[in-house]
């Protein structure tokens, strides 16, 4: 994955290249040929669409999708990180690889970053704040903890 992506580029896909998109996020491991049989269109047009949209950067990559709490880590945040000014980009780097950090986004507003993470329990939340904020370029956090996850899905097709 880049770590900061170019957006800027957008890529046509037609209907054939959705309903593909839409079974493999059902199930990332189907066969070509079970794809084609489903849409009524040869191996190789499927192999080469496939092919296309992972050379295009629609498909980043093809990993399974895990369920965390199933192995330990029940609790979610939203954490709001200030940054001091112009050292954003260095915090995001060392902050990235963080075992139970999931994703960081910059943001407008009051905060500079957001990070979503998730941890074992509170002790493994309170021990990570402390971390950040003993880092020189932290100015202060906002932690949320989540309640109830209504819905988590970064594959969604839906959108298509």
């Amino acid at each position: 994955m880049k770590k900061y992506d170019d957006i800027s580029k957008t890529v046509k896909i037609d209907e054939t290249d959705k309903k593909i998109l839409n079974l493999l996020t059902q199930d990332g491991r189907m066969s070509y040929r079970k794809i084609s049989k489903k849409l009524d269109v040869s191996v190789g047009t499927v192999h080469n669409r496939v092919e296309k949209l992972l050379k295009s950067g629609v498909i980043k990559k093809f990993v399974p999708v895990i369920d965390h709490g199933k192995l330990g880590y029940k609790l979610t945040t939203v954490i709001g990180v200030r940054v001091k000014g112009g050292l954003l980009r260095n915090w995001e780097d060392k902050t990235a690889y963080h075992k139970n950090v999931l994703g960081i986004y910059d943001v407008t507003g009051e905060f500079d970053a957001i990070l979503i993470a998730k941890f074992e329990d509170t002790n493994e939340l309170d021990k990570f704040i402390k971390r950040l904020l003993k880092e020189p370029d932290t100015q202060r956090t906002y932690t949320q903890t989540v309640l109830n996850i209504v819905k988590e899905d970064f594959s969604s097709t839906g959108m298509l």
